[in-house]
């Protein structure tokens, strides 16, 4: 039997749900560890999780790490990610000067013929200059390739211990791309991480070679179709962006939405354990139902409870003196 994990995008506090619930997952179920899969698939923030478990990396240990703010396991601060594209703004504030220059130079020019003609052209230069993106990832792919050298992480696809496969989209062609599979596989994992997260215009497209790539947004859930294309047998698919019942309602100028958890701030402390013992708490709870009524994809795939009745995550399990 072959099993595949697939990691779909939900932003940072996304990833936080995932951890969550893949730690409930192993404590959950008898004589699992989530690094037993055979197939790892992430996009967007997905990615960097899939890639870390496919480098086996315990997920309890990534779970503790995030509960706790002093723990520097994944030293991740918001100065890796919030980095200004100085070389796409320099290329911009040059480009729009030029634009500016010309259309100035139109006006002046006295053929009030040519005048609509020569507007249009420099604005339509004018809207090519404009970024490609606000901030780089740069400094989180150096962020990752330290983290995977402190942790014994490989940063290549074929180095790794499980396979790996990381979805992003060719900007020119707007063809998905697996890197990982065959014929994609020689850039580094932790580019292929960045380039999965690039979402326009919030950060700049990613290049490698001649290429550039941006994040497969929607189109994500192609993984399902990858994993049975390369012979899985079972899906177990983490997907948080769908809808979340809060304890309380999000007052918003159309209603009440729910939600909230999604909605803080992942740089906050409170805000990650909140979403991390969310997923945890639900992921246990909905594997309980499921395994009470016999979910014919549980025992597909082999899994059987294990015997514990407690759904308390394992920050809160106080030891008796």
């Amino acid at each position: 039997m072959k099993i595949a994990l697939c990691l779909l995008g939900g932003g940072a506090m996304g990833a936080m749900f995932q951890i969550g619930a893949l730690a409930a997952l192993e404590d959950t179920v008898e004589n699992f560890q989530v690094n037993d899969f055979d197939l790892f698939l992430g996009s967007s923030a997905g990615a960097s999780v899939a890639a870390g478990l496919a480098g086996s990396q315990p997920v309890q240990r990534i779970y503790r790490a995030f509960l706790d703010p002093a723990d520097v396991y994944f030293g991740l601060e918001r100065s890796h990610l919030l980095r200004v594209d100085l070389a796409e703004w320099r290329r911009t504030v040059v480009s729009a000067t030029l634009a500016l220059r010309h259309g100035a130079s139109s006006l002046l020019s006295g053929r009030t013929r040519e005048i609509p003609a020569r507007l249009s052209e420099e604005l339509d230069r004018l809207y090519d200059s404009l970024p490609a993106g606000l901030f780089t990832l740069d400094g989180y792919e150096r962020f990752l390739e330290e983290f995977f050298i402190r942790r014994g992480v490989p940063n290549a696809f074929s180095a790794m211990p499980r396979a790996l496969r990381i979805l992003a989209h060719d900007l020119d062609s707007g063809d998905p791309v697996a890197f990982g599979a065959p014929g994609f596989e020689r850039c580094t994992v932790a580019r292929a991480c960045i380039a999965s997260m690039a979402i326009p215009p919030l950060f700049s497209p990613v290049r490698l070679g001649d290429r550039h790539y941006i994040s497969s947004g929607s189109a994500e859930v192609e993984q399902l179709d990858l994993a049975v294309a390369e012979g899985a047998d079972v899906l177990v698919v983490v997907r948080p962006m769908v809808a979340i019942t809060a304890q309380s309602a999000v007052p918003t100028g159309h209603g009440e939405r729910d939600g909230i958890l999604a909605m803080h701030n992942p740089a906050s402390y409170d805000a990650r354990r909140g979403m991390l013992e969310h997923a945890y708490r639900h992921t246990r709870q909905a594997l309980a139902r499921a395994f009470a009524e016999r979910h014919p994809a549980l025992e597909r795939a082999g899994f059987v409870p294990r015997p514990s009745p407690s759904l308390i995550p394992p920050s809160f399990v106080v030891t008796p003196p």
